[in-house]
Order: structure tokens, then sequence, then C-alpha cells
């Protein structure tokens, strides 16, 4: 019995510890991985102290004996693009990884717009993921794990993934795109590392040392070097009574939701939109909608597929009485299958039950909601009925920590882990959740790059990243936007060399921060890799980037680089959102017309104007400028002019 207790628990060290004695590989170090080609690749683990560890690899050994720590690194000489290769491992046992490519892998990072899955746009490409077969395109999606106290050795179990219509749907969309574009045109094995976490702050993902020199937040990483202060941020709050009052709708004899059950007192709601903008006033609590829609003989039998765009929050949705489908957070599409034989002809029933804590909840407009059954579409927008079931009394809950969305924390669990692994370059597609300090963000996303740089220590690793899209709703007066100042910030980071930058204010939504547009981001995010990261001089790499202001009499002359064959309007249609100020900074809409390679900007009443802005606002709709190549002007201001 003593011997079986000590095997368990040699085993369940194992699980949670580097576990000595046999060769351990990281994560990453797996069947059907894609190393770097051309470049010196490393490859590592654990085992015994003192262990003899070989590795056999394209005709090549290398031999290595393991420290005090038992952990061990060998480096592969340089190789050319190609596979599938073996390798073989060896010291107290024996590991073969097959299937291993040779090519340009690229470490993708950022929120949920870099997560944001093929799966979720699957409706507007199905094209995209019917006729996928790249097996040479391989993703490893990193799951989510954060730590402030302390650099994890490996990453969480996960594996690699080849590019067919099946596993393509867990690829990012926009690194998809991004990895495919560069397929095409270099054919060479593509290999993606995504290591993104949905709603988190650059801070998050940069080191201990790159943010020395970023007084608030190093301040605030030291005390995570305090064990009484991480006790007490740990610690877990009491949850705030249950509200005394309860949700009518499924406490009345007959729930709301059932066949049986006969509506009163409900009103009426004109779908799609938020309950707050329709007669329901600072509510916070559970909504019920209800439709009744007539189906003829032809649907009996048949499956169906409802949407119902995106909802705020929360909702549990029924179809005759059985629930079709149930999502707990607003960011995901609803799209609900209906099962065969639940839908009949004549009179059926759409009940959908919402959830709501904060700001306006309802139907997003600007989305689809229709059902779909038997080759036909029926349109769900317009007259619904609703009625209060539940208003939630204010509740005060003290945030709880969160290490994802504080300094190093990300960086710690998902970061750390790969610097090892050899790479061709980083994508970045983050900021939005740093939207509310955005002043700063200029200055964190110089230190990512500086920081990432030099935990790889390969020298200037390309850096790719995407300026943040149009979002919320258009504004039709010049007015301040954290959006357009955060863009400011991701501008200036141009200033460093071997980055490029995807402009994508043409490719939002303005109801979601989620866009499903991603192929206009990855192929633009590829468009500045094969400039910047291939050295591909005829390809212009980017939209028009300002550069210059002069005044010229009542016109300020913006001059640009990356005109690439010459300035246009977008449209064909005048220029637009451009505006101009003078000493008092208030800003009114400008005339604009381009001059070769720089626009002229001016306004009749502004006769000493200093500043201009383009594109300045959250969601700058209609802003047109772009170069020949049909890539937009990033968004700017200009600095004071002497």
């Amino acid at each position: 019995m003593r011997s079986v207790k000590l095997l368990f628990v040699a085993l369940f060290a194992c699980l949670i510890l580097p576990c000595y004695g046999i060769v351990r590989l990281p994560q990453l170090v797996a069947n059907g991985m894609v190393l770097q080609r051309d470049a010196k690749v490393k490859i590592w683990g654990w085992a015994d102290a003192g262990e003899k560890i070989t590795v056999n690899f394209q005709r090549k050994t290398y031999r290595i004996v393991t420290g005090q720590s038992g952990s061990w690194k060998i480096t592969l000489q340089p190789m050319k693009a190609g596979g599938p290769y073996t390798m073989e491992i060896t010291g107290n046992n024996r590991i073969t990884i097959q299937d291993i490519l040779i090519g340009d892998v690229w470490f993708c990072s950022g929120q949920s717009n870099m997560v944001l899955p093929m799966e979720r746009v699957k409706e507007r490409y199905p094209d995209e993921i019917a006729k996928a077969n790249y097996p040479q395109i391989r993703n490893f999606f990193v799951k989510t794990e954060a730590d402030v106290t302390k650099q994890h050795p490996d990453l969480l179990p996960g594996k690699w993934i080849k590019a067919d219509s099946a596993g393509v749907l867990g690829f990012g969309a926009a690194s998809w795109f991004f990895a495919k574009q560069l397929y095409q045109k270099y054919h060479v094995p593509i290999g993606i590392i995504n290591s993104s976490v949905g709603g988190t702050p650059i801070e998050a993902w940069i080191s201990n040392d790159g943010l020395k020199d970023i007084k608030p937040y190093h301040d605030r990483v030291a005390q995570f070097g305090n064990p009484a202060f991480i006790d007490s941020v740990l610690k877990k709050h009491p949850q705030p009574e249950a509200p005394v009052n309860i949700d009518k709708g499924l406490n009345e004899a007959r729930p709301w939701y059932d066949t049986d059950y006969s509506p009163h007192g409900w009103h009426h709601f004109w779908l799609p939109g938020y309950w707050a903008d329709q007669g329901i006033k600072g509510l916070n609590g559970v909504v019920w909608f209800r439709k009744e829609i007539n189906l003829p003989a032809s649907v009996q039998g048949k499956a169906a597929k409802l949407f119902l765009g995106r909802i705020v929050d929360a909702d549990q949705t029924y179809i005759n009485g059985k629930q079709v489908g149930n999502i707990t957070y607003q960011y995901p599409p609803r799209r609900y299958p209906v099962p065969a034989g639940l839908l009949k002809q004549g009179k059926n029933i759409i009940v959908v039950r919402i959830t709501n804590t904060s700001g306006k909840g309802g139907f997003v407009p600007d989305k689809p909601y229709y059902l779909a059954i038997a080759g036909d579409t029926i349109d769900l927008r317009g007259d619904w009925q609703y009625k209060v079931g539940q208003v939630f009394e204010p509740v005060w809950m003290k945030p709880e920590f969160s290490a994802q969305n504080e300094p190093t924390g990300l960086y710690n669990a998902m970061v750390a882990p790969i610097i090892n692994y050899t790479i061709k370059g980083m994508v970045w597609y983050q900021g939005e959740s740093n939207a509310s300090r955005a002043s700063e963000y200029g200055t964190l996303l110089k230190a990512l790059i500086a920081d990432w740089r030099n935990r790889w220590q390969q020298g200037n690793l390309p850096f790719i990243y995407a300026q943040l899209p149009n979002f919320n709703e258009v504004q039709y007066s010049p007015a301040e936007s954290d959006w357009a100042k955060l863009r400011e910030g991701q501008l200036s980071a141009l200033e460093i060399a071997n980055t490029g930058m995807a402009v994508t204010i043409d490719a939002g939504e303005w109801n979601d921060i989620h866009p499903l547009n991603k192929k206009t981001v990855g192929e633009r995010l590829a468009r500045a890799a094969e400039n910047v990261a291939y050295g591909d001089a005829d390809v212009v790499p980017t939209g028009p980037i300002y550069q210059s202001a002069k005044i010229e009499g009542n016109k300020i002359e913006i001059t640009f680089k990356n005109a690439g064959a010459g300035l246009a309007a977008e449209d064909g249609d005048e220029l637009s959102q451009f505006a101009i100020a003078g000493a008092d900074k208030k800003f009114v809409w400008a005339k604009a017309v381009i001059n070769g390679d720089k626009v002229l900007v001016w306004n009749d009443r502004i006769s000493a104007p200093l500043y201009v802005r383009y594109a300045w606002a959250d969601n700058p709709d209609g802003a047109n400028l772009y170069n020949k190549e049909g890539l937009p002007a990033s968004p700017f201001q200009t600095e004071k002019l002497q």
C-alpha cells in the first residue's frame, strides 16, 4: 500500500511541476510544430540533473548534459523551409516528434479581436472554411493563464492544429487571413502561436523589466512581491445577498415561455433596439420578449436556424416552449439551431428572456434577426411584445482582483514560456481595453515592443500591429475622442525601426467592438509584414501616414509618407473628416484638396490656422483619404505650427 501511495504522489507531482527523471518537453515542442527557417532554433526541456540528452534532427546530432536544475537547451543550426520531418530526443527515455515543418513562425497576441475565431465569422466567410485545405499553415492557441507572482516555465496543455475545414474554425480570424496571404505569396509553411486574451490591457503583456521606467505600473508590480498584499487581494469577498424580488416570468403558474401561457399586460417593442430607448428607463434586471409568427405547412419536420443578432447581456431563448439557446454575455452572435420537428404549421411562439446588469439592455441594432428554414428566411425585425420580469436592486460589489488585468500578469504565464521559441516576428491587435487611458498608450506600446525584442534576443524582430478600427456612434461635429487619441499612440510606434501598422478605420462596426471583417485586417497586417519582415520594397505597407505640416496663408499644407502611386479620395468625392482650428483649438470642419502627395486644408472662417485633425473620432464615418493602392490614411493631429 505504501508503494502505491508513493507512486500516486509522484504522478501527482508530475501533473503540477516539471517532472524530472524522464525527458519532458514544453507544450510548443510537439507533433505538428513549425520551426523557424534560416535561423538558429532552440529546443529545450527538463530531465534529471546530469542527464545526457541527445537530439537527432535532419541528419545532425546534438548533445548536452543537464545542469543542476535539470533544465536543458540546445540550438539547431539554420535550416531551409521544408518538411515534414521527424525529431528524436533521447535521455533516460525517448521522445519522437513527428510531422515537423520548417517555415516562418509568427507570435500573434492581443485581446479579443486577435482571439475571435473563424467560427465566429463563418456566415461571413463560408467559402474560406469550406475550402480551407492548407496543411502547411498551423496554429497553436495558447490557453488563458495569468500570474503576477512568478514567471511560468511552460504553457497549459495545447497542440498544433492544421488548417483544414474543421481545424481552421479554431484559428483566430485575423491571424488566419494574415497567415494565408503570406503562405500564398511565399509558399513556405506558416506557424501561428496565438497568445491572446479578451478584455485585457497592454500592461498585462509586459514583463517587470519592461515596465521599470513606467512608474505607476512598476510600483504596482512591486506590490506583488509582498505576500501580505497578494493574500489580501486574492481573498474572496462575500457575495451580496440575493435580491428579495424574483423573476415573475419563472414563478407564475405557467412560465412566460410556456405555450399555454396567456400573455397579459405586455407592451409593444420594436426589435432591434434597447429597452432604455423604448419606455424602460434605468432598468437593470430581467425583461422578457415575445413574438408570434405563422409558418406554412412546408416547415413541418424541418430543422432551422434562429439568428438573433447580438443581445445585451445574457439571454435564454425559447421556441414553442423549448429552450433553443443560451449565452451568458453580450459579445457572441446568437445563432441557435432549431431541431427538426419543433416548428409547426401555423402559430409559433419565440420568447427571449434577457438579463442585464449595466448599461443598455436589449437587441443590438444593425445585426441579423431572422429565422432560416427550408431555404427561406423569415424576417424577425419589427413589432414584438415585452414585459419586465424582475428589477435588480442596486448592489455595490468590491471588484475582484484579476491577474490577467494586472501588469505582468499575462506576460508571466503566456509570453515568458514562449521566448525560447524562435520566431519570424510578432503581430499585435489590442487597445480597446486601454481606451480610457489613451494618452499613455504610445509609451506602453513602445515599451512592449522593446521588452519583447529584448526577451526573444533575436534583434529588432519585425513587429506588425493593427490600429483600432472605427467603433461607436457617429458624431457629426468635431469632438474629442479617446479612440482617436489611442490610435495616435499606436501611430507613434512607427517611429521604431522594423515596425508596420495596418490602418482599419474602414473595417469596424459602429455597434460591435468585435467587427466581423477580419479579412481586411488580416490581409493588411500581411501586407505590412511583406514590406517590413520580408523586405519586399515594391509593397506599399500601409495607407498615407502624416509626415509634416506647413502654414500657407490661411491654409495648412499636409505632407504624407506612404502615398504609394498617389493620394486619392476613396469614393471619388470631396475629402472629408478634416477639421481645422486656430489658437483657441476650437475645431471646425474644413475643406481639403489633394495636391500631389500633399493635402491643402482650410476653412474660410479660420484666418490664422494652427492645427489640423483628420478622422479624429471614435467612428470617423466618411474618412476617405487613401492611396491609390486602396489603403486608408491613418488618423492624425498636427502639432502647433510655428
